[in-house]
């Protein structure tokens, strides 16, 4: 498995997956008119435009993160992080493709962002949000150290609203997490061939 920066050039792969992903994790969680409808394209252009700030915009590069773990050159997940507003590192994505969970691609990331967050922002917390129903998700948070630590509701922007969990890494376990990992700016050049 290689990681490295996600580039606008990504922005097609990282959408079909982080689509795939929600259609195969949040089936039985949301709407089967939305998942199979509106999604697809909102992801796209979700995508589209975060990739082409990240790379023109340089003044993102402390606030921003976006890392793609691949296999034989074929995106395996992806994580992307943001510096908030109130001091804490959000965790805005973090997807494995569906035939790659329980593979370590999620573990793996994790602990990149970490590293990220750990190097740009030391001493902030991390946190991220899951759908209470998600419970594969939920069990890696926990097993990964996050603790929960808030539960709210969700409304999404398609109409429907979902209850939602916070999970919260403390600057001092991120850093621990971070530690001997390269921080996703860092990541070697891919080699040729």
């Amino acid at each position: 498995m290689r990681i490295r920066k996600g580039t606008p050039a990504d922005a097609e792969s990282i959408a079909a997956l982080h689509t795939a992903s929600w259609r195969s994790a949040y089936r039985s969680l949301m709407p089967a008119a939305y998942l199979d409808g509106p999604l697809a394209a909102e992801h796209r252009a979700k995508w589209r435009a975060r990739t082409v700030e990240l790379s023109e915009l340089s003044e993102l590069f402390d606030e921003r993160c976006l890392v793609l773990a691949e296999g034989e050159g074929e995106p395996l997940g992806f994580i992307h992080l943001a510096a908030g507003p109130d001091g804490r590192v959000h965790v805005d994505n973090l997807h494995a493709r569906p035939d790659h969970v329980g593979t370590g691609v999620g573990r793996t990331l994790l602990h990149h962002g970490f590293a990220w967050a750990a190097g740009r922002h030391p001493g902030r917390d991390v946190y991220l949000e899951v759908l209470r129903g998600n419970t594969r998700a939920i069990s890696f948070y926990e097993r990964a150290g996050g603790r929960r630590t808030a539960e709210r509701p969700l409304r999404m922007a398609a109409g429907f609203t979902l209850e939602e969990f916070e999970y919260t890494w403390p600057a001092a376990t991120v850093g621990r997490h971070g530690d001997g990992r390269p921080a996703p700016d860092t990541v070697p050049p891919p080699t040729p061939g």
